[in-house]
């Protein structure tokens, strides 16, 4: 992780989700504290869904498949400013329509956040952080299931992607 980076302050939430400090994303991953997050699936007009890579350098995750352009909501931000800089950062997207589809928990043994989940739709062309993503492209949502079984995929993903398959969006 980049120091700049590291020291990033980030909010952090407890689990209701409410707000309950800000410290530096070193500090919150170390101590793996609940923090939020934005996620934002990225379709195209004929419903194809943007699937990354994430570089090898991630702190959280090298290497994954994502389903998901995003990031955790620095202090100070909200949902919507965190989606709208992630998408710029990340894929080079501006000025786009964020639709909301919901709030999710997610946690396992090195990561524990509140997300909340937006869809846009934009045909490209992307400019890709290569910091951050190797890779991307769309993906027929029919042909996804058969590369989540040959692709490691971010787990918050994936919790994501099903609520979201399953009516959540």
């Amino acid at each position: 992780m980049a120091a700049a980076v590291s020291q990033e302050s980030v909010v952090i939430v407890d689990e209701n989700n409410v707000e309950i400090a800000a410290v530096s994303r070193q500090i919150m991953r170390s101590q793996q504290l609940i923090h939020r997050a934005s996620y934002v699936l990225v379709f195209n007009r004929t419903g194809e869904l943007l699937v990354q890579q994430r570089t090898m350098t991630k702190d959280i995750y090298p290497g994954y498949y994502d389903i998901a352009a995003g990031g955790i909501v620095l202090a100070g931000e909200s949902y919507e400013e965190c989606a709208e800089r992630e998408l710029a950062e990340e894929l080079g997207v501006r000025d786009v329509a964020l639709l909301t589809c919901f709030d999710h928990y997610y946690a396992d043994d090195g990561n524990r956040v509140w997300g909340r989940v937006f869809r846009c739709r934009h045909d490209g062309p992307f400019t890709l952080q290569k910091e951050e993503v190797l890779g991307a492209e769309f993906v027929p949502l029919e042909r996804l299931a058969v590369r989540l079984g040959h692709r490691v995929f971010t787990p918050d993903g994936l919790l994501i992607l099903r609520r979201f398959l399953a009516g959540g969006g």
